[in-house]
């Protein structure tokens, strides 16, 4: 079968900053696939670059064996894309804005329409955007780049700025859509995102690649302890770090933790101490493997 997507050795300089430094990868059609990496990270303009926003340096993209740059008209009707800034046109209903946006490609009113319904809009068709919640407008955005039927759609930090509830929402519309046989790219900031979402992921950084593969398996890859949490207090630090050799200990003052590789002896020891309130066992997650390839350094 053909990959939806095909990229090799993508690049892309400004000056001397290398912002995309040799990307590759490859995505199937009906994959749920991620971009992830800090801010800098390359992930932005890479996606512009597959999308046919922004001309490479060097490398190449194909889109369904199609090359997206320059603008290629062949793939337009095939291909939505929702940037991570939308900007929609003043004093126009939500219903406005989508056929507007549908027309562009001779989709019907009534086949429009009903993209409203399908993101959770219908009962705000006539609410102007301007009064939309950041969630809605999010989900309007999203209606707009999916409202002429593409099989392929693109979707840049689609829950940033949302709060956690309007984020699990659209989380069940992005499954929607990718359920319908649709292939789907995200780039996110949100690791839980991520691995709840996608097939695979390719974690960037520095304009490279640094790991790719599905959340589970890079996961299962990281030689990382298991952390076991009760409440501070239950045993004095010196006992607790005397309950199994490979361990180690911290007290916060709110949560006595282990860290170990053998979990099950410290979880008996705990067990035969009643020491067990407010117990927590959490193994590796995909942010400790972002972590551990990025570094833990803030960038703004």
């Amino acid at each position: 079968m053909q990959p939806a997507i095909e990229v090799g050795e993508l690049r892309k300089w400004y000056g001397d900053i290398h912002a995309v430094d040799g990307v590759s990868f490859s995505v199937q059609p009906g994959e749920f696939f991620g971009i992830l990496g800090p801010n800098g990270a390359g992930k932005t303009t890479t996606l512009e670059m597959v999308e046919g926003l922004r001309e490479p340096d060097s490398g190449t993209v194909r889109l369904f064996g199609e090359s997206p740059w320059p603008r290629n008209p062949k793939l337009l009707p095939r291909i939505g894309v929702q940037l991570q800034a939308s900007a929609f046109f003043e004093r126009l209903t939500a219903r406005e804005q989508l056929r507007l946006f549908a027309s562009l490609y001779g989709v019907p009113t009534k086949q429009a329409d009903e993209w409203l319904a399908l993101v959770g809009l219908e009962d705000m068709a006539g609410v102007r955007n301007e009064k939309l919640s950041g969630g809605q407008q999010q989900r309007l955005s999203i209606a707009c780049a999916l409202a002429h039927n593409p099989d392929l759609v693109f979707l840049d930090e689609p829950t940033s700025g949302l709060d956690p509830q309007a984020r699990r929402n659209l989380w069940e519309l992005l499954r929607g859509i990718n359920e319908q046989g649709r292939t789907v790219v995200l780039t996110t900031h949100y690791l839980d995102e991520a691995e709840s979402l996608c097939d695979r992921v390719a974690i960037m950084d520095h304009g490279r690649i640094l790991q790719e593969g599905p959340p589970a398996a890079l996961v299962r890859g990281l030689d990382s302890p298991t952390r076991i949490s009760v409440e501070s207090g239950l045993l004095p630090l010196a006992e607790a770090a005397t309950l199994a050799g490979d361990v180690e200990v911290d007290d916060d003052g709110v949560s006595l933790t282990f860290a170990t590789r053998t979990p099950a002896p410290v979880l008996a020891a705990l067990a035969e101490r009643d020491a067990l309130r407010g117990l927590s066992v959490r193994g590796a997650t995909l942010e400790d493997v972002f972590l551990s390839l990025t570094g833990r350094e803030y960038r703004a």
